[in-house]
């Protein structure tokens, strides 16, 4: 598992990343027919977020809406491999692979493929209830999968991921342990309750306490609330560096260059 002074040493100290949402992808109800048009979207907001001052690239099949549970289609699979490939050769960013709502086996076959650093799975350990139903965590059959085909690629996982909740009463720092401990999560990343919403800097605090593993902000980052997550490693950043801080609108390298400032300005190692 990677610690807090590994993960500070390979991405950067409060290493913020910035998402690429993909467009709809083929296959998807909300695709436009050209994935020219999407790989093109996709490079130019990665391009923003290196030259805004990020430390690395999240990429995830964000217009792919309503989610799989599951195991996606062979087709995503190919054309997010073929987005990230691009992404990759125009910027020597570590990349990281979210394949929504919850295939770490096809995001691990990505970064295999394409050199990604890492992996983000929303349900690693436990079970949560979702807009796509029950979902169950897979860590047991992540960690062989990783081992046989990716061992290099570290584990992003999510405790108590955004746009969903528990099924029965949950002992959150308890589930935060196993998380690290029994689910083997190489980084942990706290969210709020949806897209946009800055999480609890309380229960940052509280698992920052139970936990010595590299936690991170996956989403609600502001300029403004930055100060409150000094218990942070990192942070993943999508809406607030967009333009108008709107999630369907490109990236504003302006915005990067603030958020990045502001959030590296304390706290971490």
């Amino acid at each position: 598992m990677l610690s807090r002074d590994e993960f500070a040493k390979r991405f950067g100290p409060r290493a913020i990343f910035g998402m690429v949402h993909l467009k709809p992808l083929p296959g998807a109800p909300l695709f436009q027919g050209s994935m020219a048009d999407v790989v093109e979207f996709a490079l130019a907001d990665a391009r923003a977020i290196a030259k805004g001052g990020c430390d690395g690239i999240v990429v995830e099949n964000f217009g792919d809406k309503p989610f799989f549970r599951g195991r996606v289609p062979a087709q995503t699979v190919a054309a997010m491999t073929r987005v990230i490939a691009e992404i990759a050769r125009v910027s020597r960013l570590p990349v990281g692979v979210n394949v929504l709502r919850n295939d770490p086996q096809s995001a691990l076959a990505i970064a295999s493929a394409t050199g990604a650093a890492f992996v983000r799975v929303n349900i690693h350990t436990g079970a949560m209830l979702t807009d796509q139903g029950i979902i169950e965590g897979e860590a047991s059959e992540t960690l062989r999968v990783r081992a046989a085909s990716a061992p290099d690629v570290l584990i992003f996982a999510d405790h108590l991921v955004k746009h969903a909740v528990p099924l029965a009463a949950y002992d959150p720092l308890q589930s935060a342990k196993d998380l690290r401990l029994r689910g083997l999560a190489d980084a942990m990343i706290i969210t709020g309750a949806e897209t946009g919403s800055a999480p609890d800097a309380e229960r940052l605090e509280s698992v920052r306490q139970a936990v010595d593993a590299p936690l991170l902000i996956g989403s609600g980052l502001t300029e403004e609330n930055a100060p409150r997550f000094a218990a942070a490693d990192g942070a993943i950043a999508g809406t607030a560096i967009k333009r108008g801080a709107s999630v369907a609108e490109p990236v504003d390298v302006e915005r990067v260059k603030r958020l990045v400032r502001a959030f590296k300005r304390r706290g971490g190692r």
